[in-house]
């Protein structure tokens, strides 16, 4: 056993090193230690083994309790349309598309085309949200938007896992089982809420108090790995569990510390949950079942683009929604548990199982790369912006005003303070989310790519006294900037940047007046040692 594991180590130090070459993640040079452990040592069977894949699901667990961190309450609050009107009806078209598809078309066994078409449903929390964290994506508008949609999706898991166990004993009581799941289900949110209520600021201040950095270690995975088990014990998913625990945190002084000291657990877990997938890879049923295989991987991405994409449209743009769809097309680990339980229980005989098992290997394998790509990918895809918004409150006749380009944080920022000054403004948005939000404060603001001639001119740009231009994107920045000097002298523009860096990419274009965010704090945080 020890020469298994110092020899994982080394092939997923080695593949890593090589993949990281290409600039490719570490979830793909995991799964392909998983397959070289596999073969290499005839393991196959080891990923059947129960307390290793216990262990490989805690990868999942501290993911979601990571997530957790991030997410209070309040965001939950915020983000009910996301999660519990997008993300239901993700998986119940999916769902029900794959089921009448296999069973009246297909003509496949109707309790396995149930199977089927839920674990399809089901998209990779574990892949999509280490990405997006690591690349910082999750805070984005689409990060959220998958964020949301894959948060009900690990929510779906308790009524799917409740289904395939009614599915395996024809004397199950379903009205008992709804019952039992709801009081369970209340009950776990009563404990945890109590604790976190009544006993964990108080618990975090008892541990600081001990100065004790093995302590405070200690106490986080007592808390992460109790409320997993909780969870577990009252018929739900650890990560439920987790996550919600996560989320309670969140609400303390003590969440970032939290974070910083679990993220190496999650990282090494989730190491093992990957090796555990690419262990599952069977080269044999690829062979015998490749062309089968390959459509299964095509029809399936294109449909859950589709669905996602239609769905994800009704309230955003289309760059945004294009990238939601797009993170979300493969098939996710819960769905291998899924197939898992169902083959134990007889529920799914081996053909269908075996393909379907490779078929999200391979989606989970691609996932990575195309997420990489994400940007790039959709910037070519998607090259018509939406058509502008106008908004009531921009008027023909408008004279010596003030066109803010950008309703971001610094954008509102800006417009706060020309309200406060009594100043005359129009902002334009591309971002659906921030210009409601915009319409929201009764702010004069159009909806539009401000690339567009036809976007500016309804911003009545050459009768403006200044433009300021308060967008992060540096490429944007200076396409931006390029097409307002077509309407517009340049003394006029007023524009921020975050450092030199980015000055000397933009110079050329000989704009008015350029503020340097760095600069100016500096210079703000040396008055402050002068007083």
């Amino acid at each position: 056993m020890l020469s298994i594991i110092v020899t994982t180590l080394f092939i997923s130090l080695v593949t890593n090193i090589i993949l990281k070459k290409y600039d490719l993640p570490t979830i793909i040079g995991y799964i392909f230690t998983g397959t070289i452990i596999a073969y290499g040592f005839g393991l196959h069977d080891a990923v059947h083994n129960h307390e290793l894949k216990e262990i490989a699901e805690f990868g999942v667990v501290f993911l979601m309790f990571t997530i957790g961190l991030e997410f209070s309450i309040n965001h939950l609050k915020k983000m009910k349309y996301e999660v519990f009107i997008a993300g239901s009806l993700q998986i119940i078209i999916t769902a029900l598309i794959v089921y009448l598809f296999s069973f009246y078309i297909l003509n496949i066994e109707q309790k396995v085309s149930i199977i089927l078409a839920l674990a399809i449903s089901l998209s990779s929390t574990a892949i999509v949200l280490k990405i997006f964290n690591d690349n910082g994506e999750i805070n984005k508008r689409h990060g959220q938007r998958a964020l949301g949609i894959l948060i009900m999706q690990d929510i779906a898991v308790i009524p799917i896992l409740l289904l395939l166990g009614f599915l395996s004993s024809n004397d199950s009581n379903v009205g008992q089982i709804l019952i039992n799941t709801l009081i369970n289900a209340v009950i776990l949110l009563v404990i945890l809420y109590i604790l976190a209520k009544y006993f964990l600021e108080k618990f975090f201040i008892q541990i600081t108090k001990t100065n004790s950095e093995e302590l405070f270690i200690g106490s986080i995975l007592f808390l992460a790995i109790g409320a997993s088990w909780i969870s577990y014990k009252l018929g739900f998913s650890y990560s439920l569990g987790a996550f919600i625990a996560g989320m309670l945190i969140s609400e303390t002084k003590f969440k970032h510390q939290t974070e910083a000291n679990l993220i190496p657990f999650r990282d090494l877990l989730l190491g093992i949950f990957f090796i555990t997938v690419g262990m599952q890879i069977n080269f044999g049923i690829i062979f015998s079942y490749i062309h089968i295989i390959a459509l299964l991987i095509v029809v399936i991405a294109v449909l859950k683009f589709v669905i996602i994409y239609a769905i994800v449209r009704l309230s955003e743009n289309k760059k945004t929604t294009f990238k939601t769809a797009l993170s979300l097309v493969q098939i996710g680990e819960f769905s291998l548990a899924i197939l898992e339980l169902a083959r134990s229980n007889s529920l799914i005989v081996a053909p269908y199982g075996q393909v379907m098992i490779v078929t999200i290997v391979i989606s989970m394998i691609y996932t990575p790369i195309l997420l990489k790509h994400l940007t790039t990918i959709t910037d070519r895809c998607v090259k018509k912006e939406d058509d502008f918004i106008d908004s009531d409150y921009v008027s023909n006749d408008i004279q010596d005003h003030i066109v803010l380009l950008g309703y971001g944080e610094f954008g509102q920022s800006i417009a706060r303070e020309l309200r406060k000054q009594g100043e005359l403004y129009v902002i334009v948005e591309n971002n659906i989310h921030s210009y409601y939000k915009g319409v929201h404060q009764n702010e004069p603001i159009i909806f539009g790519n401000a690339l567009k001639a036809e976007i500016l001119k309804n911003t009545y740009l050459q009768n403006a006294r200044k433009i300021i231009v308060a967008i992060d994107n540096p490429k944007k920045l200076y396409q931006i900037c390029e097409t307002i000097q077509k309407y517009v002298p340049s003394e006029k523009i007023i524009l921020k940047l975050h450092s030199h860096r980015e000055k000397s990419t933009i110079e050329e274009l000989n704009v008015g007046q350029i503020v340097i965010e760095n600069d100016e704090m500096s210079k703000a945080v040396l008055a402050l040692t002068q007083e």
